[in-house]
């Protein structure tokens, strides 16, 4: 297939490593990828093109340039901006929902009315339009203080606190930001563990992916500030073996179910942010495409095609798809991260070592923030590299991609050590079972 691949991440990268690997008969890549805009990473085995993916007529356009025979939207701002409505209308089997399914991660306040209608379990929520009503939400639950920004945030709009000043502080900046029609999400807060889990979904039927756990905070034993990601990994020794099903017939179903009873049926990527806290399972957010770092972690184990599972959901195919296939092992993504990342990254510093991180057994290197100046490979974003690898238990696993992390060179870049430390210790379980 001729596959056009939208975004620029680390998410996309992984998503094209995953669909290279995918061979023919003659041991070569079967599909002919091109991706918009890319990176250099994905630009060794992709077309790039150096359009903007958030625009649907020049996504249109591309698509009918190179006759694509599936597109995959990557990051949130294209579906938000309605690219998926565009592409399926000019007739492109597309993955990835549309401009009002995208709804579910675009505003938080919707996402709260979807769970409400479906008896979707999640957090009590205070939807606030001034700051009063802030002071008044924290008065009723008290710390620690949840706030969310109720539009995109690059996954950075979440703030979790015991500071109330700090939370108030937070609140107040949405607001400033979104400006007069600005909303802020106050919830209540959910302890346990989270987890991350991808549903597939072609507007009716679901079928889930692996679970991961990823690590938000920039720092180790969940330090500092929220970041969009500094590391994850998948499968979960430590969850209930029950999690996927209970996961597709309480939350995911349900939730594809109302949104196709509204006309606006959801086919793509439902990512479910759980908590699994002395309550029961929770929700504490829903995305509308693939998260990362996770993705990196959960596409490395997968062994059914990517290829032909993103066909068949962008034609309503998933019925009669087969039980996807896992490799048994373990995987773990550690992200590298520029200087002062993530409040203000320093950027344009040479990045050394990758092609040695690469060739280290189970390892592979997938680019983030990074571009070519002058043919040297520099950063250009907060989060720059996720170092990615595989191994037969969580130990081994962690040591293989710290030895990956350990061989790229870039001046001032930082890196959580404890990424599945807890998990590999066996010291994490469900608050319920505490």
């Amino acid at each position: 297939m001729k596959i056009l691949v939208l975004g620029s991440g680390a998410r996309e990268h992984a998503i094209v490593h995953s669909l290279n690997s995918e061979l023919n008969a003659e041991g070569v890549p079967a599909h002919e990828i091109h991706a918009a805009p890319g990176n250099p990473g994905i630009g060794e085995t992709a077309t790039l093109h150096g359009i903007d993916a958030n625009n649907p007529e020049a996504v249109v356009a591309l698509a009918q340039e190179i006759a694509a025979d599936l597109i995959m939207i990557g990051p949130e701002a294209p579906l938000v901006a309605g690219v998926a409505d565009a592409t399926r209308h000019a007739g492109f089997p597309t993955f990835g929902p549309s401009q009002e399914g995208a709804r579910l991660e675009g505003s938080k306040a919707f996402a709260k009315e979807i769970m409400e209608a479906a008896g979707v379990p999640t957090a009590k929520p205070y939807v606030c339009t001034t700051l009063a009503h802030v002071e008044e939400a924290f008065d009723d639950f008290g710390a620690p203080y949840v706030v969310k920004d109720d539009g995109l945030a690059a996954g950075k709009g979440v703030v979790v606190t015991n500071d109330r000043e700090a939370a108030y502080a937070h609140a107040a900046d949405c607001f400033a930001n979104r400006g007069q029609d600005g909303r802020v999400v106050i919830e209540e807060y959910l302890d346990g563990p989270e987890v991350s889990l991808f549903v597939v979904s072609d507007g009716a039927t679901v079928r889930a992916l692996a679970p991961a756990q990823d690590f938000k905070r920039v720092g180790n034993d969940d330090e500092g500030p929220n970041t969009g990601g500094m590391g994850a990994y998948s499968p979960l020794p430590w969850a209930p073996a029950s999690l996927v099903q209970e996961v597709i017939d309480t939350i995911a179903q349900p939730t594809i179910d109302e949104m196709a009873r509204r006309g606006t049926p959801f086919a793509g990527i439902l990512y479910v942010g759980l908590a699994l806290t002395s309550k029961g399972t929770r929700v504490v957010e829903f995305n509308a495409r693939f998260g990362d770092p996770e993705t990196q972690v959960v596409l490395a184990r997968l062994q059914t095609p990517l290829s032909a599972l993103l066909l068949a959901a962008a034609k309503g195919e998933l019925a009669d798809f087969p039980e996807l296939q896992w490799h048994p092992q373990t995987a773990v993504t550690v992200v590298v991260a520029s200087e002062r990342y993530p409040d203000t990254p320093v950027t344009g510093d040479p990045i050394e070592g990758i092609s040695a991180a690469n060739a280290l057994d189970g390892v592979h290197v997938l680019h983030a923030g990074t571009k070519i100046v002058d043919d040297v490979l520099v950063s250009s974003g907060g989060r720059v590299v996720s170092v990615v690898a595989l191994g037969d238990d969580l130990d081994a696993t962690r040591e293989r991609v710290y030895q990956g992390v350990d061989a790229i060179g870039l001046r001032g870049s930082h890196h959580r050590t404890d990424i599945a430390l807890k998990a590999a210790r066996g010291e994490i379980k469900p608050a319920t079972q505490s």
